[in-house]
């Protein structure tokens, strides 16, 4: 009975019908477009030119809120489907790394050493473009969700300046309405004569009173406009923190993929 490690050299000896290393199954084709394609998404998501707003009014055609019903599903899907491609991988990494050593310690055929070298190569290929695949389709759902919730703050800090400078005008006017009637009030008083003057007063003092509540009510609407404007600028401004906290980590994944498909060049 042949050992097992003499089966593995002598079928390694063996003439191999070996594809060019470039090529790639159908289902690592599809990952490799998959990957193109999601950077090219994150990269116009990211175009300094397109504001929130606009993003949030592209995702609000009627086509995209149609596909969001099914969006969890899809994006689930997705997860799974690239995390068993990434163990796939993996596992195919530790099998040929484990062969490749046990074979170069060995001493065999040239070609079959070629052919476990190429094995390794496809594996740690496959190994990059699933991994990328699904930390970028992490990172898309991510920048997704920070551009809609920058937009809608940047929608609700719009409608509180114009609610707080709406409410600074009607300050204002009952402002110079109640100078106006302290004026009125000054001027009948000394004109009048008493009991007319008393009841006039009393009507004017009623009126002013009732200008001050409103003024007071205006007032508290006012400073209460003014901290929610605050808390949506801090809001805003923790938003921007974690967008650009976000495209650096893209930077540095563009970066490593730089890398990665430099070595395999090489």
């Amino acid at each position: 009975m042949v050992p097992a490690a003499g089966v593995s050299r002598a079928r390694l000896s063996r003439p191999f019908l070996r594809r060019p290393a470039g090529t790639m199954t159908f289902q690592w084709t599809a990952v490799a477009a998959f990957l193109y394609g999601e950077i090219g998404v994150i990269l116009v998501l990211c175009l300094p030119f397109i504001s929130p707003l606009r993003w949030q009014k592209i995702f609000m055609i009627p086509l995209w809120s149609k596909m969001a019903v099914f969006w969890n599903k899809m994006f689930l899907t997705i997860i799974v489907l690239l995390i068993v491609l990434f163990l796939d991988a993996v596992r195919e990494v530790r099998k040929y790394s484990a062969v490749h050593v046990n074979e170069r310690a060995a001493n065999v055929n040239t070609n079959a050493f070629d052919h476990i070298q190429m094995k390794l190569f496809r594996s740690q290929r496959n190994l990059y473009l699933s991994g990328f695949s699904l930390f970028l389709w992490l990172v898309l759902r991510r920048t997704v969700t920070l551009l809609t919730q920058l937009a809608k703050g940047m929608t609700s800090h719009a409608a509180l300046e114009t609610q707080v400078n709406d409410a600074t005008e009607a300050a204002k006017k009952y402002m110079a309405e109640n100078e106006r009637l302290q004026e009125a009030l000054s001027e009948k008083g000394s004109s009048k004569k008493k009991q007319s003057a008393e009841a006039t007063d009393e009507t004017l003092k009623k009126e002013v009173e009732h200008l001050k509540a409103e003024l007071q009510k205006t007032s508290n609407a006012l400073h209460k406009a003014n901290n929610e404007v605050i808390a949506v600028k801090k809001q805003s401004e923790g938003l921007k923190r974690e967008y650009d906290n976000l495209m650096k980590e893209y930077e540095q994944l563009q970066d490593s993929l730089n890398e990665a498909e430099d070595r395999k060049d090489l």
